[in-house]
């Protein structure tokens, strides 16, 4: 389907690829034919991508879900989801995810170019990425309690990675509106710029990923990603294994 049809599409140039929601007139208000858009995107993806960057057309990153689709009655809609067997229901709704999951890849690093408004879905997108790179101007809410629901779509987990139970759970708790210093302060930037600068400082950030060493940029996504699981023996083993990898490869006696 095109992006026209989807409201996101995905371009590739080199080892960066760029997915782009381009529903500005909603402020980039998301669908479930967009999700499953942004799933299908893993399997297109070119083999020599290392750097996958998110962001919005317009004036927003993603003002969430959009409300128009999901409380008509059509597919994909509360009251479609609602009638489903429990069972199909879940299974529905892992389906969303694996739009937002594919980002966590271990072959990529993904980057969140986040302006305005990073409302519900669209904060878990932001959370879907590896590194997030805010505007000033940025505004995040998880709102999903305004709606009687609670975060669906992967977001969770990364929170509380980032920010702590304690905070996560007020977050998403109150659905409180969270500025873009505040966002920084409590960890869930990796850097503010100003609106102006977003695009140059995402493309400053891409071109210091793609500096190191494709093989051994992986090994260390896979040992921080893993870190907070494994004791510090494990991670230390982790570790040994990792470099004895890397070794082997440099030294022409890889697999």
């Amino acid at each position: 389907m095109t992006a026209e049809a989807t409201g996101v599409r995905l371009t590739c140039d080199g080892p960066v690829a760029t997915v782009t929601l381009c529903r500005p007139d909603v402020l980039n208000a998301q669908t479930p034919a967009m999700w499953r858009a942004m799933s299908d995107f893993s399997r297109d993806l070119p083999g020599d991508v290392r750097v996958v960057v998110v962001r919005g057309e317009g004036r927003a990153f993603s003002a969430g879900l959009d409300l128009a689709v999901a409380g008509a009655s059509g597919p994909g809609s509360f009251a479609e989801l609602a009638t489903l067997p429990e069972q199909e229901c879940a299974e529905r709704i892992a389906e969303f995810q694996g739009g937002f999951t594919w980002l966590h890849r271990p072959d990529v690093i993904s980057v969140a170019a986040v302006q305005g408004h990073a409302i519900g879905a669209g904060f878990q997108l932001a959370l879907a990425c590896d590194l997030r790179v805010l505007a000033a101007d940025a505004k995040l809410s998880m709102a999903e309690v305004t709606l009687g629901l609670v975060p669906d779509l992967a977001g969770t987990k990364r929170l509380v990675e980032l920010v702590g139970y304690s905070r996560a759970l007020e977050i998403c708790a109150t659905g409180r509106r969270l500025d873009a210093t505040e966002a920084d302060r409590i960890g869930l930037a990796t850097l503010v710029v100003s609106p102006a600068e977003l695009d140059g400082a995402v493309q400053d950030l891409t071109a210091g990923l793609l500096s190191g060493a494709r093989d051994a940029v992986v090994e260390i996504k896979a040992l921080l990603a893993g870190a907070a699981g494994r004791s510090h023996a494990d991670q230390q083993r982790a570790e040994r294994e990792a470099q004895t990898r890397r070794l082997r490869d440099l030294a022409g006696r890889g697999e």
